[in-house]
């Protein structure tokens, strides 16, 4: 097999870049290990950023985000027993962020690929890489196919193969000593927009899904079994996290779906080896609290498309020379947001009575100091592009 770019993962990343270059006339080729199913049924909160929604809608691709996505002006933050909106629309000059679950995106991303004539090769593991350093490197298959491109893309997740073939890579990482508990339930909407809380023993959030079905998490050991969390326990603890008083009611339903997931934040700042690159999350990973995964993914192969197209159609080097250093400073600003956000909206037990104060009067100050205010609406709605 043949290509000018092959892509390892058909997540967000890859799938994204397929389509860039698609539009710029260069081929592409995506492996992804599990099979269409599994890759549209494994179901991902998704927050979109401004200029993520304006670019699916310019590459045709956001006819369904527009019809059934939640557009939101707002956040709202809650510590106290009491909540405070942040006007991200008011305070970004009109802009505004869509609930649009990852997978969904995923499905539209997917069916457009294949129906513009794009090759999936679902359901095929990669053994390994080689020859990255060569003009010629090639992707192995599990089942001995052997893909020779041009570029390898890998778009393969934190425990993909793309990232563990580049020797002596930097990187930098943090573990949480606390997980996230999240549910899907069927009940109406409680409040219009999403709701970020710090009460009554730790963190909550409320988003959804759609009028009928709610999205939501708390804060838990990572290490618990989720056997130990009977429906009666999380709704006791949404009850406890979100609450404000008699004015307002958190609607109940059944729980269909619940697990744990951990949080960690993790960057790779060798994101290029040869004619290798990574993007998305096999070059970085954000805690869900700022909202930024599939945002910074999509920033990755926004550029790396660009500088591909620069390579392949005038023999220019200079923008994969830069590819990293341009990524990695929005990177790392991602990931101080959502680092800033997850210190402030969880109790650690790990800090000290004086940090905790502290994350508190980070939130007050969100509250109180118009400049706060509009730095965090600016960072979730999506920072500008820094090339």
């Amino acid at each position: 097999m043949r290509t000018q770019v092959g892509i390892i993962g058909a997540g967000p990343a890859g799938l994204f870049l397929a389509h860039l270059l698609h539009r710029a006339g260069i081929d592409s080729i995506i492996v992804e290990s599990r099979s269409r199913e599994d890759v549209e049924g494994t179901v991902r909160a998704g927050v979109l950023e401004h200029w993520v929604v304006e670019l699916m809608n310019g590459m045709g691709l956001g006819e369904r985000m527009m019809r059934e996505g939640h557009f939101h002006d707002g956040i709202t933050l809650q510590w106290n027993r009491e909540r405070h909106h942040v006007d991200i629309t008011g305070l970004t000059g009109g802009k505004r962020v869509v609930v649009y679950p990852q997978h969904e995106v995923l499905k539209d991303l997917i069916a457009a690929r294949l129906n513009d004539g794009g090759q999936i090769l679902f359901s095929a593991r990669v053994a390994g890489v080689r020859d990255m350093l060569t003009e010629k490197p090639e992707i192995l298959l599990q089942d001995g196919r052997v893909l020779t491109c041009d570029f390898v893309v890998g778009a393969d997740g934190f425990h993909g193969p793309a990232r563990q073939a580049i020797p002596g890579r930097a990187e930098f990482d943090k573990i949480y000593p606390f997980g996230w508990l999240g549910i899907l339930t069927h009940a109406p909407l409680s409040w219009h927009e999403l709701i970020y809380a710090n009460q009554a023993g730790g963190f909550a959030l409320m988003s959804t899904r759609t009028p009928e079905i709610q999205r939501m998490y708390v804060q838990c050991d990572p290490a618990d079994d989720i056997a130990t969390w009977s429906d009666a326990r999380i709704w006791d603890t949404l009850h406890a996290r979100l609450d404000t008083g008699p004015d307002w009611t958190l609607h109940e339903g059944p729980i269909f779906q619940k697990g744990i997931i951990p949080l960690r934040s993790f960057v790779c700042e060798t994101m290029r080896y040869g004619r290798l690159f990574l993007a998305g999350d096999a070059a970085h990973i954000v805690p869900p609290t700022g909202a930024k995964g599939l945002n910074l993914a999509v920033a990755d192969v926004l550029v790396l498309s660009r500088a591909l197209e620069a390579k392949i159609r005038h023999n220019r080097d200079d923008g994969l020379d830069r590819y990293a250093g341009v990524c990695l400073r929005r990177i790392w600003k991602a990931e101080r947001f959502s680092w800033y956000m997850t210190t402030m909206l969880h109790q650690n037990d790990q800090e000290s009575a004086f940090e905790g104060r502290i994350h508190f009067a980070d939130l007050d100050l969100v509250r109180t100091a118009p400049s706060a205010a509009k730095l965090l609406a600016e960072n979730y709605v999506g920072l500008p592009f820094d090339e």
